[in-house]
């Protein structure tokens, strides 16, 4: 059964996952978009202030998001994209081996003056073994039922 925009409250929670992080993924992702030594050379990651290889901050929210999509397409969301997102904070590196879950938390939700859609805002949380590792406030877009 399809969410609609009616169909959601603010305050809903939900959690997903979950998602291993390795250690080829890092380094190939950083290669490519994100080129620093902490990402890309373990032995240099060492000497760095995380002390060892770290995804990129980058990485991890497309590892996030992909959980997020996952989810929001196994529970049928109307989602119609997203305006933006807001507050993206890094809070803690995700290391070699971790495993990503997410929390969903709806925290706003509004109507649109976009034909046919509302606005909810959901904080994403991204977790490893119980503890944060990035959070944001994706700005969503969802159709109405009746649209």
């Amino acid at each position: 059964m399809t969410r609609y925009f009616e169909d959601i409250a603010v305050g809903d929670t939900t959690t997903h996952g979950s998602y291993t992080v390795t250690e080829d993924e890092i380094i190939e992702f950083a290669e490519q978009y994100d080129p620093q030594p902490f990402h890309t050379d373990p032995e240099a990651a060492e000497d760095s202030m995380f002390g060892g290889l770290a995804a990129s901050g980058w990485h991890t929210a497309a590892a996030c998001m992909r959980l997020l999509v996952e989810t929001m397409e196994r529970e049928e969301w109307a989602s119609q994209g997203a305006r933006g997102i807001d507050e993206l904070r890094w809070i803690r590196p995700v290391r070699p081996g971790d495993d990503l879950s997410i929390e969903l938390e709806v925290v706003e939700k509004r109507e649109s003056d976009r034909s046919g859609l509302g606005e909810v805002d959901n904080r994403m949380t991204g977790y490893v073994d119980d503890e944060a590792v990035i959070s944001w406030i994706g700005l969503g877009l969802i159709a109405k039922r009746d649209a």
